[in-house]
């Protein structure tokens, strides 16, 4: 079975958030909530780099093991979702996420949190009808064969994702040609000169 990953490609984002549009747009999060942000280093400076940041469905996620609840658990694929029923706000999760992906959408008073909300890499959850897993979760993409929308939205295919090893030939593919004197990004005319989102792995 395929294990499924993102992977943003630095080199290529442009930090035009269009993948945090779709997310939004796709899931119908509530206010205060980003499932997907875009991070940027060095802002201003000739080192500056953006990349696109959301749960990354660790292989030994930190935040499964520290959940006192069993809210969060790994599909076979490898995508880590949460059951919102069993949620305590305690907030744990995100003390152990590296990437601060879960996401709470009250600060009340004594640490009152709300039920954590993250990506699901456009998979769901568990629910008992399409309509409540829709509310709780948003899209499921990935049970209609279709892969997450912001990866399908970002225009210069910074944002990858599907199989780990798909994402890691093409990514491997981009960073030959890089370097190559008929790479991607020099004057190659097998590259339409004013598409950023050429791909590498394109033959002819």
């Amino acid at each position: 079975m395929a294990t499924m990953k993102f992977m943003c490609d630095a080199e290529r984002c442009i930090e035009c958030n269009g993948c945090v549009t779709a997310c939004k747009n796709a899931n119908d999060v509530e206010w205060g909530i980003q499932r997907r942000r875009v991070v940027t280093l060095d802002d201003g400076e000739p080192t500056e780099v953006s990349i696109s940041v959301a749960c990354m469905h660790c292989d030994d996620a930190p935040c499964i093991a520290v959940c006192p609840t069993e809210t969060l658990y790994q599909r076979d694929d490898g995508i880590v979702l949460h059951d919102k029923d069993l949620c305590i706000g305690c907030g744990y999760c995100l003390y152990a996420c590296p990437f601060g992906a879960p996401q709470f959408p009250q600060q009340n008073a004594f640490g009152e949190r709300g039920k954590m909300d993250k990506c699901t890499f456009c998979a769901g959850g568990p629910a008992d009808s399409k309509e409540e897993e829709y509310q709780k979760y948003g899209a499921n993409r990935i049970s209609e064969g279709k892969l997450p929308l912001c990866a399908e939205m970002c225009s210069t295919k910074a944002l990858l994702a599907g199989d780990a090893q798909t994402v890691a030939d093409i990514f491997r593919q981009r960073v030959v040609q890089r370097g190559h004197a008929d790479g991607a990004w020099s004057g190659n005319p097998r590259a339409d000169a004013d598409n950023l989102a050429y791909d590498a792995t394109r033959q002819g």
